[in-house]
């Protein structure tokens, strides 16, 4: 059961309000790697909503490395280390490609096979694959192998974005009635756990392969949660500034 703090700091990172979510945690991470980890994750997650915050992610990464004590743990740092990596070359910040790489490969050698952190590695792994590989094949794998996964832990909010992705790609091959399904999958997860923050992408995602007039409602919808949250995700500004 979800401890107050546990309930707390969803409500803010649900909000987008991640540097307040990583505060509450702040007494905890100086001596547990679990909170620590969890700290440096909600910071590396701000980057990839803001395209700010770099340094303190990179300073809250390098706390979690320092306390972690087995495979796991310096797996799980390793995994979100690739993430900003990642994070810093999709969004142009800056080419760290070689970094994401080496990171998420040596989470891939700590964490063992039955770690809850395998679900996020593979799911991310099949980022890299997409967007800076270009290998659509490796990346359907690694994605489906992360939704079975999360489906299996119950870990909704990962399966809203494996969802995302899959259909992303099933659209990218034209099956668009399968990238409808999961599209609409990952936003009536996110409606149900409150993921503000991810609504937006969401909502425009599914506007895509909708007709009209459903399409253009979908559209309004995201505008409407993108300004709520002060233009975050940045990533959507141009398309849902200029609709």
């Amino acid at each position: 059961m979800a401890s107050p703090v546990d309930r707390a700091v969803w409500r803010l990172r649900s909000r987008g309000c991640w540097e307040d979510a990583a505060a509450l945690l702040d007494p905890y991470a100086e001596t547990e790697t679990a909170a620590c980890l969890r700290r440096a994750a909600l910071l590396v997650e701000r980057c990839m909503f803001t395209s700010e915050g770099f340094a303190a992610a990179e300073a809250a990464l390098r706390a979690a490395e320092a306390l972690a004590q087995d495979d796991e743990e310096r797996g799980a740092a390793a995994c979100e280390r690739g993430q900003l990596a990642y994070t810093a070359t999709v969004l142009g910040v800056r080419d760290r490609s070689d970094e994401a790489r080496a990171a998420l490969g040596r989470a891939a050698a700590l964490l063992p096979p039955d770690a809850r952190g395998r679900a996020m590695l593979d799911y991310r792994r099949g980022l890299l694959a997409e967007h800076l590989s270009d290998t659509p094949q490796s990346a359907l794998a690694a994605y489906r192998r992360a939704h079975a996964a999360a489906t299996a832990l119950e870990d909704d909010l990962l399966c809203s974005f494996t969802w995302r992705h899959l259909a992303g790609l099933a659209l990218r091959d034209g099956e668009v009635a399968e990238a409808r399904h999961g599209f609409s999958e990952s936003l009536r997860l996110r409606e149900e756990l409150g993921y503000l923050v991810g609504m937006a992408p969401a909502l425009t995602a599914l506007a895509d392969v909708e007709p009209e007039p459903e399409a253009a409602r979908l559209r309004a919808e995201a505008r409407r949660f993108f300004r709520l949250l002060d233009g975050v995700p940045v990533w959507l500004a141009d398309q849902l500034t200029t609709d």
